[in-house]
Order: structure tokens, then sequence, then C-alpha cells
């Protein structure tokens, strides 16, 4: 019963956090850990659960998504999605121990990311224009990339995808914003395809954080609209860290 509270508490401000600043893995997944959860099983059913307020904010961009550039979004959504099963297959066949020994530093990178990606975008716009350009052969792959990062993990990969768009100068939030969430999605959509098909997700657990963080999303949205994004990113940030620690001192 204790576990259960925990997880529906983990998962209301996890949907709570995406609705407003992003970041809400940071919530359920240590949770799954820290109620007896395999990290390899609490990673999947955490992405499981999260994924239909995802699904539903792209659904809520439908109207606004366009190419990049001159790129068409069809192959920068197909090398997403790629990326997403490449990293979801990678973990599934990832021994159990070799993850837990990982997931400290798959912390710390979304925690930095999370942390300074407002902060280096902009800066990574002021010399893309000298350095990189928005092209198939530079962004196809990045994504690929990208997408195998949040298949295996996905801390903060909306962020990493901002920072990497940024640094190939694309500037407009008018396409950046919408394009993350569908493309995000593809990428979580395909890894749930197969940690089910896998059979990795204990759905008692799942069912429970996704019920809680669909109406976290719905609160967070209305509660959103009357709190500064700034104070919920210092809170997120100083949860992310206290919990990047406790998995640093858990492994070691």
């Amino acid at each position: 019963m204790k576990s259960d509270l925990l997880l529906i508490a983990a998962a209301l401000v996890a949907g709570l956090m995406n609705a407003v600043a992003g970041g809400g893995s940071f919530f359920t997944f240590p949770a799954l850990v820290f109620t007896g959860v395999p990290s390899i099983i609490a990673n999947a059913s955490s992405t499981v659960a999260l994924f239909p307020g995802v699904l539903a904010s792209a659904w809520g961009y439908r109207d606004d998504f366009q190419g990049f550039d001159g790129i068409s979004l069809k192959p920068v959504l197909l090398a997403s999605t790629l990326g997403g099963t490449g990293g979801a297959l990678l973990l599934l066949f990832t021994p159990e121990t070799t993850f837990d020994a990982v997931v400290p530093w798959l912390l710390l990178t979304a925690t930095l990311a999370f942390t300074f990606g407002p902060w280096l975008a902009p800066r990574l716009q002021k010399i893309s224009y000298r350095s990189f350009h928005m092209r198939p052969a530079t962004l196809l792959p990045a994504q690929f990339v990208i997408g195998l990062y949040a298949g295996y993990f996905g801390g903060a990969i909306g962020l990493i995808m901002l920072a990497l768009w940024s640094l190939l100068g694309l500037t407009d939030m008018k396409t950046m914003n919408p394009n993350r969430t569908l493309l995000g999605g593809a990428m979580n959509a395909a890894a749930v395809v197969c940690f089910i098909i896998a059979g990795k997700i204990w759905w008692h657990q799942t069912l429970i954080m996704l019920a809680a963080a669909v109406v976290g999303g719905y609160a967070g949205a209305r509660i959103g609209r009357r709190m500064d994004p700034r104070h919920i990113r210092v809170a997120v940030t100083v949860i992310s860290v206290a919990i990047t620690i406790a998995f640093f001192r858990r492994r070691f």
C-alpha cells in the first residue's frame, strides 16, 4: 500500500512537471526503483506510464507540425522512430547489472541537460551560423542518435533535441516546440511497443502511475497558467540533483 501511494504521488508530480516544464521521468523512474522494481523494468514501465501525456501533447500540436528549413518532416520522423526502436532494443539486451552501473551517469546527463539546456540553446544559436547548417546529412544521423538515447533512457530528451536544433541554426520556437513533441512522441511510441512486446512492463505499477500522471498533467495545465515556469524548473533541478546523488551513493 505504501509503495502504491509513493508511485501515485510521484506520477502526479511527474504529470504536472511534464505539463509545465518537463522532467517527469526524474520522479517516476526513481520511485519505481525505490519500491523494488528492477531498473530495466522500471525504465520501461515509466516510459509507458508517461506516454499518454506525451501523446496528448502531440495531438494538441497536430495542426502545427512542419518541416525544418526545407527538410521534410517525414524522414526526420522516420530517423527518430528508428532511433527509438534501436534504443529500446539496446535496453532490452543490456544486462541488469550493466544498466544499474550506467543509470547514475544517465541521470547525471539528463540532469545537466535539464539544468543547462535553456541557458545553452541561445548560445548555440549565436555560433550555429558560423559552424553548422540544417541539412539532411547532419540532422538525420543526429536525430537517430537522439532517438537511441530516448529509447534507452530518455531523460530530458526534449531539451536535448532543442539544443541540437539550436546548434544547427533553427530558432523558430513555433516550429521547434510542436516538432519536439511529435518526434519525442515517436521515439517513445517505438520504445513502448518494444517494451510491451518484450513483456518488460509491470502493469500494476504502470497503470497506477499512468492514471495519476494523467490527473497530474491536467492539473499542471491548469496550474501552469498561474505559476512561473522558472520556479518550477528550479524545483525540478534541485530534486533531480538529489536523486542523481542518491543513485551514485546507491551504486558506489
